[in-house]
């Protein structure tokens, strides 16, 4: 899933950057408001992660301003600010989940995963396909319940798949929800990255779970 991050404070920034990354997320960071807006318009996030405190415009008027180009896009919002009114006026303007800091690493985390679990309207956290499971809590993947051994790009990948299920998915939307926007369009990653998660997943297998749609992209059928 790819996130973009609004934080001004660049030493938490950065470790929420490294967090994320940690747990298999493609993740954009910016400190500004205004590029935030740009960036929301301009990229398709599975989650917005929000700062109130910005030194352009502040995360209300981010908020509003993306819900003014009805982007559906999830946003949680993080701020120092934690009385009530503030929390009102930030799920007002179109948050969908607030968070004050201090905040602990894994509630944010389990609230990143609780949007991402409203949007793709799947009350588990555990995605199946076939004798294939993928479970997003514990960021483990297994066929007959032995663990496929996923490094953390090749999880993010067959997440994605499987979060689409029965749909075709092309190598630009791959590109946008698994890598992030150092991701080079022109490099062979992707095909790369494919290649080695059918080693894993199709081990011993006859038929091949994830299928190449020449020209078009890939897919994941719950027909097989």
């Amino acid at each position: 899933m790819r996130i973009l991050l609004v934080e001004d404070d660049r030493s938490l920034q950065r470790t929420l950057v490294k967090l994320l990354k940690t747990q298999n997320f493609a993740v954009d960071a910016t400190a500004f408001g205004k590029e935030a807006v740009f960036l929301a318009k301009t990229n398709d996030y599975d989650v917005i992660v929000l700062d109130l405190m910005l030194p352009d415009i502040d995360g209300f008027e981010v908020c509003k301003q993306i819900r003014r180009e009805k982007l559906p896009t999830p946003i949680l919002m993080l701020t120092a600010l934690d009385e009530v009114d503030n929390r009102i006026k930030g799920l007002d303007t179109g948050a969908d989940d607030y968070l004050p800091k201090p905040f602990h690493a894994g509630e944010l985390l389990a609230r990143i995963r609780a949007l991402t679990r409203r949007v793709l309207d799947d009350k588990t956290s555990v995605l199946k396909i076939h004798d294939i499971e993928l479970d997003t809590a514990a960021r483990k993947a297994f066929r007959n319940g032995k663990d496929l051994k996923l490094s953390g790009k090749e999880l993010a990948l067959l997440e994605y798949l499987m979060a689409n299920r029965n749909k075709i998915v092309t190598r630009g939307e791959i590109a946008e929800h698994v890598w992030d926007l150092n991701f080079d369009p022109r490099s062979n990653v992707i095909d790369a990255f494919i290649k080695l998660l059918r080693k894993k997943v199709d081990a011993g297998s006859k038929q091949g779970f994830i299928k190449t749609v020449r020209g078009v992209g890939y897919t994941m059928s719950d027909e097989g």
